[in-house]
């Protein structure tokens, strides 16, 4: 698994469209992206579950997701210097490799804490991942070619988070809990090894001793920049609202009067379709419109459609959930970009921090969301959205400012 710092002109040449290694690179990358969303979400349909086999309250049922969430937050802020010192594909390597074999581990869990154990140390290991991929395409690909080549990625960590949710509700109604799990830890395994074998050898990375003291200073020079920490807070409240609207819906659609299967509530995840659409929407509208005007779109839309789930109309819930999903991916799109646009310097810690605010949001607001339906059903769930809503409004009219300052009268595009 080690990575070329030298070579050939030829052996260094960055990874062109069309070529045999971009191919090889999106299909592995594809398989990465796939195997961390659908070993991290494949837990989320099954919330119902637990508070009836463990005999807890839904919000000690989301702990195995939101403590996964919570360690890979924490642990992308080190992947970055990690992966400077030991490669990109070695790491990923072996995050791919441990979360595949921590799923099937999850078979044999016999109580909660051990479900717990396990499911901290998928989020660590997962950690090793999405910023470091995305550092490798950076480093790896042509100009033509990372646009492309990072959309493909994307669309395998939606397919997968979208997998993981569908096919484990499906399973479950079938088979034991744990057992789905483990199938699909055995199928992302295979994946993994196919990982290891296609994706092709960095010849751009160069390798840079393993520095801490170095992360410190990085992550306070944005944290000191009032815009930053604005598009850090979208990410934690925008998050929050999209985990604790998925956590929950299903326990709404498996109560009366629906009392849905497993298998069917998990088909509302099928409406992650439109929101890679919606995604890959944003750089036309915002060219044509404008940002802030866009992201005020998205976030308005994720309003609408909460409250298009208030009504007890099947019909009305899914539509709601599907608006409400175009909206977040819109929002998450937007901000995402914002953030490598306003960073100058340590654009790799901006974007590990991006990423610490987006999990940690889904952890401590997935985790609250429960005690809002328990105490409050799912109309207190929804309250709670529309506030980390307007909590992101203030962030992105806040950082419209700061960011029209900081280029130019009628900026922010």
């Amino acid at each position: 698994m080690s990575e070329a710092i030298t070579g050939t002109p030829a052996e260094t040449s960055q990874i062109t469209i069309g070529s045999p290694r971009y191919r090889q690179a999106n299909l592995a990358l594809f398989c990465a992206g796939f195997i961390t969303f659908v070993t991290l979400y494949d837990i989320q349909p099954l919330l119902p579950l637990f508070t009836r086999e463990f005999n807890i309250s839904p919000a000690v049922s989301s702990l195995p997701l939101s403590l996964s969430t919570a360690t890979l937050a924490i642990g992308m802020l080190f992947s970055g210097i990690t992966s400077d010192a030991i490669g990109r594909k070695p790491l990923m390597v072996v995050a791919l490799l441990c979360t595949s074999l921590l799923a099937m581990a999850t078979a044999f869990t016999a109580n909660l804490t051990s479900l717990l154990l396990v499911r901290f140390a998928q989020g660590a290991v997962l950690a090793g991942v999405p910023s470091v991929a995305m550092a490798y395409l950076g480093e790896e690909m042509d100009s033509t070619a990372i646009a492309s080549a990072m959309g493909l990625y994307i669309s395998g960590n939606a397919v997968g988070g979208m997998c993981g949710r569908i096919i484990t509700a499906i399973m479950a109604d079938y088979l034991p809990w744990r057992t789905a799990i483990g199938l699909i830890g055995c199928v992302s395994l295979l994946m993994a090894l196919y990982f290891t074998t296609m994706l092709p050898a960095s010849t751009s990375f160069r390798r840079r001793p393993f520095a801490p003291r170095t992360l410190i200073p990085s992550l306070l020079h944005h944290l000191k920049d009032p815009g930053m920490l604005c598009l850090f807070g979208v990410a934690f409240f925008c998050m929050g609202c999209f985990i604790s609207m998925y956590n929950y819906i299903g326990f709404r659609l498996l109560d009366r009067p629906y009392n849905l299967s497993q298998s069917t509530t998990s088909l509302i995840f099928l409406v992650y379709f439109l929101g890679s659409l919606s995604s890959a929407m944003m750089g036309r509208l915002m060219q044509r419109f404008g940002r802030r005007l866009v992201i005020r779109m998205t976030i308005a839309a994720m309003a609408l459609g909460t409250l298009l789930t208030l009504p007890d109309s099947l019909a009305c819930i899914v539509a709601g959930v599907a608006l409400f999903t175009c909206g977040f991916f819109g929002a998450h799109s937007i901000a995402s970009g914002w953030v490598s646009r306003r960073a100058t310097t340590y654009r790799a810690q901006a974007t590990s921090l991006y990423l610490f605010s987006y999990y940690l949001g889904s952890s401590i607001s997935g985790t609250l969301g429960g005690l809002f339906w328990v105490s409050f059903g799912w109309s207190g769930v929804s309250a709670m959205i529309c506030l980390l809503l307007l909590a992101t409004v203030i962030c992105t009219e806040l950082v419209s400012r700061l960011y029209d300052e900081r280029l130019a009268p009628g900026g922010g595009n």
